[in-house]
C-alpha cells in the first residue's frame, strides 16, 4: 500500500486502500474494441433454470411442492415459467481508469513544485494491470490482473450475467444490496441531470431522455405491476447466481411493494433463507390524508441460512438514551445502593468516581432447566419456573454479588458497563438522524447509515459488495470506507457521472490494517502483551484493527472458578473480624447483617474491628469484579475501527465501463434480441417498424446542422439494402456547406443507430466503408446516443460523416411525446478546446465550451464552460486505455469539498481553485505523443478527443 511523500515533516499523508489479493479478469478497454475476436463480442445466452428439478445449485425449492406451497401470481408469470430465463450476457468494455490517488497527489505535487513530477503517477496507473509476463493485454478473458473496484453503465440484468458467465464472479459476491423502484412510476425513480432533483411526475421537461432509461421505463412497467414483478425476480434470480454460499441480498423497498417483494424472494430463495424484514426511519414522509409513512424496509435473504456469516450490528448504550432506560439505580464505591436522580441520568460524570449504574434482571427461564431452593440473606427462594443455571453456579454467583433478593424472588444485577453496546433489533430509528453526510445529490440517494449497517453485518474488508442499481453511488461510497470491493451498475448516465464525482473527491478515515506493523503495535497495546513479530504485507482481507468492548454474561460469571479462590482467601480475612465483632457487641450478625455504620455507643475496639471488615469486604468485591472483567470475552466493534489520524484516505482504483454498445442493449423486456426493423408495439401483438418509422420521420423533418439555416432537407429517401446502411437520401449541394460543388445532387448514405442504446466508433467505420463502397457522397448516421470515443469521427477516407441525434420522443411511450418541437434530427459540434504552450516543455488545456442536444426541446445550445458537468485528461495518451490523469469539475457541487478542508496545510488554495476551471494546469509534452480530453455535461453525455501533440 503506498502512501504519498509529505511534502513538509509533520505533513498528512494521503493513502488508498488496495486489495492486492483479489484478481479480476482482463477485459477489453473502449479502444481495443475493434481488435477482439468476433466471438468474443456476441452475447452468449446464459439459461437461468426457472423449476427447481432443472436446478442442482437449490435443493430448498427442490422440497417445495409447487402445487400445494403458496406463491404470488402475476401476468405473464405462467408462460414465463415453461421456459429457462435466458438472459444475453455481453462483453464489458472500459471506458475510464481511475485513480483518485493519483489526482491528489498530482495537486500535493503543485503545491510543492520541489517534490518529484507527475511521471510517479505511471506506477499508480500500473495499479490496473498485473497480467501475467507472458500474457497479450489483448488476451481477454484468459487471465487476471490487478483488482480495481468497478462502476458499470448497462442493464444490470445483462451486466450481472456477463460478470458471472464471461468473468468468473459467480458465486464470488458476498452481499448484494438492490434499491430497486420502490413503485411504477417513472420520474420517481430517475434525474434526469446532474444539477437538479426537482423532478416531478407529469412534468414532460423532468422526464429523462436516456434510451436506456427509457427503455426501463416503456417496457419494463408497460404492464403495471405485473412487468414490475418480472423485472424483480428476474434481477433477483440472476444475482442469486453470484451470491457466495455465506452471502447476503438486501432489498431496500417501501411500504407499497414490500409484501410482494417479500413472496418473490420467498420463492427465489427459498422461505428457509429468510433472514430478517428490517425496517429503519427514513429522514422524510410524503404529504398524504392517512398516516404519514415514515419508514422503508429491508428485506434479508442469504444464499444458505445454515452458512450466512453474520456480524450482530451494535450501537454504544446511552444512559439517558438507547439502551439505557432500564437502568435506573447506581451502586457507590461503599457498595451502598440507590436510585438515580433525573440530573444523574442526563450527567453521568457527577456520579462518584468508581460508582456503577445497574438493573436487576430476571434469574429464571421458562425454558425446562433447574429447580431448586436457593439460599441468600436468610431467606430461600424456589423458582416459578427454572433458574438460568445450575446449583454451583449459582453460588458463584451469590458470591460474586450478583445475585439481590426481592420480595418475593431473585433478581440479577446487570451492570450498564457489563457491555456497553447494545445488539440491535430488526427495527432502526436512529437511521433519520444525521444519517447523510453532506447535501442529497441525487432523486433517490440512500443513507448511508442504512447500507453500512447491512455491510458490517454481513460481510468482511476485503469482500466483494454489489449493486445493481448505483443511483447516487452511496453503496459504492460506503463499501470503499469499511474496505470493501464493489461493482455499482445503472442505467443512467447522469447518476454514473454523480456517483464517479463522488468517490473521485470522497476523504475517509485511515483505519489500521490488522495486517501491518501499526497495527500490530496497537493491537499489543490493547491486549498488554508483547507485539507479533509475523512478517506483514498490508493485505486488506486480514481486517483492521477494532474497538472492543467486555462482554460480562451470568454465564461467564457462572464459569468463573476463580470466585471461589478469591472467596476463600478473603474469608480467610473477614471471618475472624466478623468474630470479634459480634463478640465486643455480643451478637450473632451474619455477614449480610452487619450495618453500614458504627452505632455512636460502640466502643473504640468494635469501631475499628467493623471499619477493618469493611474495608475487606469492599476489597474482596473488588477483586472479583476484576476477576469477573478479566475473564469476560471481550467483542469487537466493527464500525469502530482505530484510526491513524496522521493519514488521509482516498478511494482506490476504479473503472467506468460499460455494455457493448451496439449490440446488446437491444433486448426487449424479456431478454430476447429484438429485430432492429420488427418490433413489437406496446407489447400487445402489433408490429412496428421502427426504420421505417424513423426514415418517414427523416423525410419529413431532414437534418437540422449545427447552425439554425443550415437544414439538409431531402428530395428522395429510399430504402437501400445494404448491411448497415438502410436507406439513400438524395439532397441539394447547396444545402451542404462542405460541398464542392453545390450545384450538383448528393447522395447520402443514411445509417440508423439501435433504438435502445448507444452507436460506437466501429460502427461508424463500418458504415463509412459500407458508404464508401457504393459510391455514396456522405454518411449520416441517425442515433440517440454516440459513445465519447465516435465524437472525433468525423471522416473516412473521402467519406464525410455527419453524426445526427435522434429527439428521443421518436421512441417515448404517448404520454412522453408532445414537445411542440420540430428538430427530430440535429448533428453537433464537438467541444471548443484549445492546446496552449506554456514555458518550456509543458503545455495546458482550455475548454471553452460544449454543443449541448436537449433532448427534451429537440435543439443544440452552444454553452460556454458552464454547461459542462466535469472534463478529464490522460496527459499521456497510449490509445489504450484512457486514465484519467487530470480532473476538473465545473458544476455547483464540489466532490473535493472535505477532502480540501482536510489537507487545506498540504495543498493550497490556487491548486483546489484549479480543479475548478475551464483551464488545465500546465503539465509535461507526453511521451505518447497524444493526450486525450473527455468532457461530460450536465445531461451525462461524453464526448472525447483525441490530440497529437508535437
Amino acid at each position: 500500500m503506498a502512501k504519498s511523500k509529505s511534502p513538509t515533516p509533520h505533513a498528512l499523508t494521503v493513502a488508498a486502500f488496495k486489495h492486492d489479493e483479489a484478481k479480476r479478469t482482463n477485459i477489453p478497454t473502449a479502444e481495443y474494441q475493434s481488435v477482439m475476436r468476433e466471438a468474443d463480442q456476441k452475447p452468449i445466452p446464459v439459461s437461468y433454470p426457472r423449476h427447481p428439478d432443472a436446478d442442482p445449485l437449490t435443493e430448498e425449492k427442490a422440497r417445495r411442492n409447487r402445487d400445494l406451497d403458496p406463491q404470488l401470481v402475476w401476468r405473464g408469470k405462467d408462460q414465463q415459467d415453461w421456459s429457462d430465463l435466458v438472459v444475453h450476457a455481453p462483453p464489458l468494455y472500459i471506458q475510464e481508469k481511475v485513480h483518485p490517488k493519483a489526482l491528489i497527489d498530482d495537486l500535493l505535487h503543485q503545491s510543492a513544485p520541489a517534490s518529484p513530477s507527475g511521471g510517479e503517477q505511471l506506477d499508480f496507473f500500473a495499479d490496473f494491470n498485473g497480467l501475467p509476463e507472458d500474457a497479450e493485454r489483448t488476451d481477454f478473458y484468459q487471465h487476471a490482473g490487478h483488482w480495481s473496484n468497478r462502476m458499470i453503465l448497462g442493464d444490470s440484468l445483462q451486466v450481472m450475467a456477463s460478470l458471472a458467465e464471461r468473468e468468473g464472479l459467480r458465486g464470488k459476491v458476498q452481499c448484494i444490496y438492490l434499491d430497486p423502484p420502490y413503485g411504477i412510476k417513472f420520474n420517481s425513480n430517475f434525474q434526469w441531470s446532474t444539477t437538479s432533483r426537482d423532478v416531478k411526475d407529469g412534468n414532460p421537461d423532468h422526464i429523462t431522455r436516456e434510451p436506456e432509461q427509457v427503455k426501463a421505463f416503456r417496457d419494463t412497467w408497460r404492464d403495471g405491476i405485473h412487468s414490475y414483478l418480472t423485472y424483480l425476480r428476474d434481477r433477483l434470480t440472476v444475482a442469486r447466481d453470484l451470491l457466495t454460499e455465506s452471502g447476503s441480498i438486501f432489498v431496500q423497498i417501501g411500504d407499497e411493494n414490500v409484501h410482494r417483494v417479500r413472496a418473490v424472494m420467498d420463492e427465489v430463495f427459498g422461505q428457509d433463507n429468510f433472514m430478517s424484514l428490517i425496517a429503519f426511519l427514513k429522514t422524510s414522509s410524503s404529504t398524504t390524508n392517512a398516516l404519514a409513512s415514515t419508514s422503508d424496509y429491508l428485506v434479508w435473504y442469504t444464499r444458505d441460512k445454515t452458512r450466512t456469516k453474520f456480524r450482530a450490528p451494535t450501537i454504544t448504550k446511552v444512559l439517558s438514551g438507547v439502551g439505557g432506560g432500564e437502568y435506573r439505580s447506581v451502586m457507590l464505591p461503599s457498595g451502598e445502593t440507590r436510585r438515580l436522580i433525573d440530573d444523574e441520568v442526563a450527567a453521568p460524570h457527577t456520579l462518584p468516581e468508581n460508582s456503577r449504574v445497574f438493573r436487576l434482571d430476571t434469574v429464571t427461564s421458562q425454558s425446562p432447566g433447574s429447580k431448586y431452593t436457593v439460599e441468600i440473606a436468610g431467606r430461600r427462594f424456589f423458582p416459578s419456573g427454572y433458574w438460568k443455571t445450575e446449583e454451583p453456579s449459582m453460588k458463584r454467583l451469590i458470591r460474586a454479588g450478583r445475585i439481590v433478593p426481592r420480595s418475593n424472588s431473585l433478581g440479577y444485577l446487570r451492570f450498564f458497563d457489563d457491555y456497553g453496546a447494545l445488539v440491535l433489533s430488526n427495527t432502526w430509528t436512529d437511521t433519520q438522524i444525521a444519517g447523510r453526510p453532506g447535501d442529497k445529490i441525487y432523486v433517490v440517494q440512500t443513507l448511508p447509515k442504512v447500507i453500512q449497517r447491512c455491510l458490517l453485518m454481513s460481510t468482511d474488508p476485503g469482500d466483494l459488495v454489489l449493486d445493481p442499481t448505483c443511483g447516487s453511488g452511496t453503496t459504492a461510497y460506503v463499501a470503499e470506507q469499511w474496505g470493501r470491493r464493489w461493482i455499482t451498475i445503472d442505467t443512467s448516465r447522469v447518476a454514473l457521472a454523480l456517483a464517479r464525482a463522488r468517490l473521485m473527491g470522497a476523504r475517509y478515515p485511515y483505519y489500521l490494517l490488522a495486517d501491518s506493523r501499526a497495527g500490530q503495535l496497537k493491537e499489543a497495546e490493547i491486549t498488554q502483551s508483547a507485539p507479533s513479530t509475523r512478517p506483514t504485507d498490508g493485505h486488506i482481507g486480514h481486517g483492521f484493527v477494532y474497538e472492543r468492548v467486555p462482554h460480562i454474561t451470568l454465564k461467564s460469571i457462572a464459569n468463573n472458578a476463580e470466585i471461589d479462590v478469591i472467596w476463600d482467601k478473603w474469608q480467610e480475612t473477614l471471618e475472624p473480624l466478623r468474630a470479634r465483632l459480634n463478640q465486643l457487641l455480643a451478637q450473632t450478625w451474619e455477614e449480610w447483617e452487619i450495618p453500614r455504620e458504627a452505632g455512636p455507643d460502640w466502643p473504640d475496639p468494635a469501631t475499628q474491628a467493623h471499619a477493618q471488615w469493611w474495608q475487606a469486604r469492599i476489597a474482596r468485591q473488588r477483586e472479583i469484579d476484576a476477576s469477573i472483567a478479566a475473564k469476560a470475552d471481550f467483542e469487537s466493534l466493527y464500525d469502530k475501527p482505530y484510526e491513524d489520524k496522521k493519514t488521509v484516505r482516498v478511494a482506490g482504483p476504479f473503472t467506468v465501463e460499460s455494455l457493448s454498445p451496439h449490440r446488446v442493449l437491444g433486448l426487449d423486456e424479456n431478454d430476447d434480441l429484438i429485430d432492429p426493423v420488427a418490433e413489437p408495439k406496446d407489447g400487445y401483438g402489433e408490429k412496428r417498424d421502427f426504420v421505417a418509422i424513423i426514415l418517414e420521420n427523416l423525410k419529413t423533418a431532414g437534418v437540422q446542422q449545427a447552425h439554425k439555416t443550415d437544414r439538409i432537407a431531402f428530395t428522395s429517401l429510399t430504402p437501400w439494402p445494404g448491411r448497415i446502411v438502410c436507406a439513400e437520401g438524395r439532397f441539394s449541394g447547396d444545402q451542404w456547406p462542405l460541398a464542392e460543388d453545390a450545384t450538383t445532387e448528393k447522395r447520402a448514405a443514411i445509417f440508423i443507430g439501435p433504438e435502445f442504446g448507444t452507436v460506437s466508433r466501429p460502427d461508424l467505420v463500418e458504415a463509412a466503408c459500407e458508404a464508401g463502397d457504393a459510391g455514396f457522397d456522405l454518411l449520416i448516421a441517425c442515433a440517440f446516443n454516440y459513445d465519447a470515443h465516435s465524437s472525433e469521427f468525423d471522416k473516412l477516407g473521402r467519406i464525410p460523416v455527419l453524426k445526427a441525434r435522434m429527439n428521443a420522443d421518436l421512441h417515448m411511450a404517448e404520454d412522453l411525446k408532445n414537445t411542440g418541437k420540430g428538430n427530430l434530427f440535429v448533428v453537433f459540434g464537438e467541444p471548443d478546446i484549445e492546446i496552449q504552450p506554456v514555458d518550456g516543455e509543458l503545455i495546458r488545456v482550455k475548454v471553452n465550451g460544449v454543443d449541448v442536444f436537449h433532448p427534451s426541446t429537440g435543439e443544440v445550445r452552444s454553452d460556454g464552460a458552464e454547461g459542462i458537468a466535469c472534463w478529464f485528461i490522460d496527459t499521456d495518451y497510449n490509445q489504450e486505455a484512457f486514465f484519467v490523469r487530470h480532473a476538473y469539475f465545473l458544476g455547483t457541487n464540489d466532490p473535493y469539498k472535505s477532502l480540501k478542508t482536510t489537507l487545506k496545510a498540504e495543498i493550497d488554495l490556487d491548486a483546489w481553485a484549479s480543479l475548478h476551471s475551464d483551464t488545465s494546469r500546465p503539465f509535461p509534452k507526453p511521451a505518447s505523443g497524444r493526450i486525450a480530453v473527455k468532457v461530460i455535461n450536465h445531461l451525462g453525455d461524453e464526448v472525447m478527443k483525441v490530440f497529437r501533440i508535437g
